[in-house]
């Protein structure tokens, strides 16, 4: 039931940011009313994201840490095919994330999605098929399909091409920084009968990988090329879409033809380039951002998963830190999430070179840079890569506060009446 007197936040969008957010905002008090523009949760196929140690504590004080792990992948082995070179180079990717991490998991996108949304649908009005087209300064929101309302705060937790974003900050307020690579996924059948393997093509300027689950009945192909210049195509112009990625591995390898293949019949599929969007600031009056929406780092590089989950955590403890007053907690939330939104850059960058090698020496690097730690004991190995990547500093340095969610607020129905 309402409570009377709570904070009113809207939340656009229902991934990541969305339901955590949404989660903590209820154990703090706030009434949450959840909208997303899809007809009801996506499960289009997803991809696989990783889940750094900040992240897993958040998902451990959340409950749900045991459901994550038991949809867990499970990838735990990869063998890499240079391009040019008829042997491949293996090697164990648990030891290469166990390096990296002291507390890693990969999991499906949508899986994730779906277990941070089964947390607090209990206690939060989740409105599907409807997204906002207009936002007042007073908190009067418009939908496309249901009646106005009035709320206390709204929150954009829409990602990339976030609609919240573009219908309340200016254009100059934000810097899309393209960083030269794009990224393509698509849904296929497991024909390669891959368990637990991760296989992956590499060339200069482009990579290619397939990779089952262990509770998936399909596989996922995953695709990162370089370019040089924007290419022209609309983020919603599929069959453009397509094309780009059939040109961009032409002549790859007949394994990646056959992954190719699939595109005119894969039931999903994913285009994006890998932009880093840079702003002044998250918030305007009574509305801010998290996750992608405010400061994606780059879609497949930057860590941008564990990053969505940090801000929202951190994002819902200001707020009931500030007592739901905004001009206090939107600028507090901005300052602790500061720092790592600029060290998730600085990673991205890093692991779009190391991902896309730009040289056949950085081929080479790849492949087997991934063997020798992984044949490494594990202390050698995690020295290794703490003195040779960002990323691993950056993951296990993160820390946040803990905010002590309300007593008397757990469980609460957060559903709102229209005014």
């Amino acid at each position: 039931m309402r409570t009377k007197g709570a904070p009113r936040v809207l939340v656009s969008g229902a991934s990541i940011a969305g339901p955590v957010l949404a989660y903590w905002l209820t154990r703090h008090g706030f009434s949450v009313t959840v909208v997303e523009r899809a007809p009801a949760l996506r499960r289009t196929g997803g991809h696989a994201v990783d889940l750094f140690r900040p992240a897993m504590n958040i998902s451990e004080k959340m409950g749900v840490l045991p459901r994550i792990e038991e949809r867990a992948t499970g990838t735990n082995r990869m063998t890499v095919h240079r391009e040019g070179s008829r042997r491949p180079v293996r090697a164990d990717l648990a030891k290469v994330f166990g390096a990296a991490s002291d507390r890693h998991l990969e999991i499906m996108r949508d899986d994730l999605s779906e277990i941070y949304y089964d947390a607090a649908r209990d206690d939060v009005e989740y409105v599907f098929g409807d997204s906002i087209t207009a936002i007042s300064p007073g908190g009067e929101v418009r939908f496309e399909n249901a009646a106005p309302r009035r709320f206390d705060l709204v929150v954009g937790a829409d990602g990339l091409h976030s609609n919240v974003r573009r219908l309340v900050f200016d254009e100059e307020s934000r810097l899309n920084s393209f960083i030269g690579a794009y990224l393509g996924v698509l849904t296929l059948p497991n024909f390669s009968g891959l368990d637990g393997e991760l296989l992956i093509h590499v060339g200069v300027g482009r990579t290619a990988g397939m990779y089952g689950a262990r509770h998936l009945g399909d596989a996922r192909a995953l695709f990162l090329f370089r370019s040089e210049r924007e290419l022209d195509y609309h983020h919603r112009d599929v069959p453009r879409q397509k094309e780009l990625l059939r040109g961009a591995f032409a002549g790859m390898h007949t394994q990646v033809d056959r992954w190719l293949d699939e595109l005119d019949r894969t039931p999903a599929f994913y285009f994006d380039s890998i932009t880093q969007l840079h702003m002044d600031t998250w918030s305007q009056g009574r509305v801010t951002l998290v996750g992608d929406a405010g400061y994606c780092p780059g879609p497949a590089v930057g860590g941008s998963t564990s990053l969505a989950v940090v801000g929202a955590y951190v994002l819902a403890g200001e707020l009931a830190r500030a007592g739901g007053d905004h001009e206090r907690a939107f600028p507090a939330y901005e300052r602790v999430m500061a720092e790592h939104v600029h060290g998730s850059r600085a990673v991205a960058l890093s692991a779009a070179k190391t991902l896309i090698p730009t040289s056949r020496l950085g081929v080479w690097g790849l492949a087997h840079g991934a063997r020798l730690i992984s044949a490494l004991p594990a202390g050698p190995g995690r020295a290794l890569v703490r003195l040779t990547t960002k990323s691993a500093r950056l993951y296990n340095s993160v820390t946040v506060d803990d905010y002590p969610p309300s007593p008397t607020a757990s469980g609460r129905r957060g559903g709102l009446a229209a005014e």
